[in-house]
């Protein structure tokens, strides 16, 4: 019996079964690549700005200033306010102004400044009308500027008035060798928004201005005076409205001041955390003994050019101020190294000052190698230290800042001694 013949099998069906079978996954090392996109366009690595924005960081406000002038790229990016925060452009009266072919003067362009977003302006030189010519062409004046400063200058009563009437958003005032307001401008133009006022060598400035000063500015948080005229009445005129807001008092080179002008800024300023008596010469160890019993806030004091301070007073020191941070005692002509000795029980002193302090010897630095928390030191213009005393000053490892100007000790093989032996401190020469 014979079978029938099946259905003949093609080769069209063999390939044509063959596709509909499933395939293996090819491994991954064998699949070809993908094919490259298009190439990404970037910019080169002079104009991009996010580079950029990482580079100029590096560099100081001087050079950022001539940077700027590369190309617009450059200039958009470095006149972002975050590379020129904490600066303050200084103006001198001759170049607010173009002098035009004609000869008459057009006041300067000031938006490359609205740009970069300055809060301060320190103005040399300048008269009313350049101070009034200035807040017309200045797009921020009115409201943007929070700090002022005017040095050698003459401005007037009336001038005063107009600028702090105008400039609503100034609340730090510097007036520096402005001889031709007076008192009575202070009266009429100080703000109770002013929290920072400094005024030196204005031969008008005495009592009546902290008269004005203390009952027109309630908020005041630091003041800073160099006054020749300022006598112990002035400072009675604080009121616990003071005592309650300042922070810091600088009295310097008022030499008019005693030990009864610092009972009344004890008194009346018992929050003070900063107080310079600097170049006040009546005060003696008496006033310090006050300031140290009654002002332990105290981070910082200044001492320098104060003649009759003596050793007592940096025992009083040591004894109350124990926050203190900084202490100033330049030209302090007679410490000893008896003081030092008293100073070197302080445990939170970081900085120290003791420039042209004549007195003080090897033995008195010996002292200051227990103060392991002192970063800043400076003995410039000490006649008597050697090179030997100046040596030792290696044991204080975490020093930061050591200055050695003018110090007859201070010799080419010491300055190498410390680069090998302090890598991590500047030490001034």
């Amino acid at each position: 019996m014979s079978q029938e013949p099946g259905p003949r099998v093609t080769e069209e069906d063999v390939q044509s079964r063959s596709r509909r079978r499933p395939q293996a996954p090819m491994p991954a090392s064998k699949r070809p690549a993908p094919a490259p996109g298009p190439p990404v366009e970037r910019p080169p690595l002079a104009t991009d700005e996010k580079v950029l924005n990482g580079l100029f960081w590096y560099f100081s406000a001087c050079e950022k200033c001539v940077l700027a002038q590369v190309c617009k790229t450059w200039r958009r990016v470095l006149y972002q306010p975050k590379f020129w925060a904490g600066l303050t452009p200084v103006l001198h009266a001759k170049e607010l102004y173009n002098v035009l072919p004609g000869g008459e003067k057009e006041f300067v362009n000031l938006q490359g400044f609205a740009a970069r977003g300055f809060e301060g302006f320190c103005l040399v030189g300048v008269s009313d009308l350049d101070i009034c010519e200035f807040i017309d062409n200045y797009a921020l004046s009115k409201k943007g500027v929070k700090a002022m400063s005017l040095k050698r200058s003459t401005i007037t009563d009336a001038g005063l008035e107009v600028m702090l009437e105008q400039m609503q958003g100034v609340v730090r005032l510097e007036l520096s060798g402005c001889n031709d307001f007076t008192e009575a401008g202070l009266w009429s133009s100080l703000s109770a928004r002013i929290t920072s006022l400094s005024v030196s060598d204005c031969i008008n400035v005495a009592d009546d201005a902290i008269a004005a000063i203390s009952q027109l500015l309630p908020n005041l948080a630091e003041l800073s005076l160099q006054a020749y005229h300022v006598t112990d009445t002035a400072l009675a005129y604080f009121t616990a409205r003071q005592g309650h807001s300042t922070h810091t008092l600088r009295l310097l080179s008022c030499w008019e001041i005693t030990n009864h002008g610092v009972v009344n800024v004890v008194h009346s300023l018992p929050n003070l955390t900063a107080l310079s008596l600097s170049g006040c010469s009546k005060v003696t160890d008496d006033g310090v003994e006050l300031v140290a019993e009654n002002l332990r806030k105290l981070r910082s004091l200044d001492l320098s050019w104060c003649p009759r301070i003596t050793d007592m007073a940096l025992e009083y020191v040591a004894c109350d101020l124990h926050r203190l941070e900084e202490l100033v005692l330049d030209r302090c002509v007679r410490i000893t190294d008896t003081g030092l000795s008293y100073l070197s029980t302080m445990s939170s002193l970081r900085s120290l000052y003791l420039r042209w302090c004549c007195q003080v010897q090897d033995f008195g630095l010996k002292h200051l190698l227990a103060m392991r928390s002192l970063r800043l030191l400076s003995v410039a213009g000490c006649p008597l230290l050697t090179t030997t005393g100046l040596s030792g000053l290696v044991q204080l490892q975490e020093l930061e800042e050591l200055e050695l100007t003018n110090c007859p000790g201070a010799t080419p093989e010491l300055f190498k001694y410390f680069s090998q032996h302090l890598p991590r401190c500047l030490v001034i020469e």
